[in-house]
C-alpha cells in the first residue's frame, strides 16, 4: 500500500462517517477487512508514522487550546484523529499547527478532537481477519519527547502568541 491509497481509505472513510469519529472508525474497520492481512499492516504502518510525526509541542499546544486542555492521553486522540481529518489537514498542521484556524471547517470539542477509535482500527481488522493480534509493525518509535520547544499550555497569553488565529477563532471568550 502506498501513501496515496492510505490516504484515500482515511478520506472516503471519514466522508462516509460524516465527521463523526466513532463512525469513521467503524467504517473504517469495515474498508480494512476488504483487504488482506500483510495490506493491513502496510495500513498501519501508514498510520503509526504519521502518528509519530505528530509528536510536537506544537500540535500538543493546539489540542490544548482546541480542546480547552490536552492530557497525554487527549494528545494521543488527537494526534489519531488529525490524521483521520486527511492529507490536507495533518500535512498543514505538522507545517504550521496555527494553520488549524483555516484548515477546520468548524471544531466542536465535544465531538472532535478524539480519534481514540481510529488508532485501533488496523489492529481490529487485523484479529479479525487473522485471528491473532498484529505483530509488531518494525518502524521507529516516537521520540521520547515531543518534537519541538515546550512552552505551558496553561499560559492563556503564550498560546495566543504562539497560535494567534487559532486563539482568535477558539480561544476562550
Amino acid at each position: 500500500m502506498d501513501e496515496t491509497e492510505f490516504w484515500e481509505i482515511v478520506d472516503s472513510t471519514r466522508e462516509a462517517a460524516d465527521g463523526d469519529p466513532e463512525d469513521h472508525a467503524d467504517l473504517l474497520v469495515e474498508r480494512l477487512l476488504q483487504l488482506d492481512p500483510d495490506s493491513v499492516l502496510d495500513f498501519a504502518r501508514h498510520f503509526e508514522a504519521r502518528y509519530n510525526r505528530a509528536y510536537t509541542w506544537d500540535l500538543w499546544g493546539a489540542a490544548a487550546l482546541l480542546l480547552g486542555g490536552a492530557s497525554d492521553d487527549a494528545f494521543d486522540y488527537f494526534r489519531c484523529w488529525l490524521i483521520g481529518q486527511g492529507r490536507e489537514v495533518f500535512e498543514g498542521a505538522l507545517h504550521d499547527a496555527d494553520d488549524l484556524a483555516e484548515l477546520l471547517d468548524d471544531f466542536d470539542e465535544d465531538i472532535d478532537g478524539d480519534g481514540e477509535a481510529l488508532g485501533y482500527a488496523a489492529d481490529e481488522a487485523y484479529e479479525q481477519l487473522t485471528g491473532v493480534v498484529a505483530p509488531e509493525l518494525g518502524i521507529a518509535p516516537q521520540t521520547s519527547e515531543p518534537v519541538g520547544t515546550p512552552f505551558d499550555f496553561d499560559d492563556d497569553a503564550a498560546l495566543a502568541r504562539r497560535f494567534p488565529r487559532l486563539w482568535e477563532r477558539f480561544g476562550p471568550e
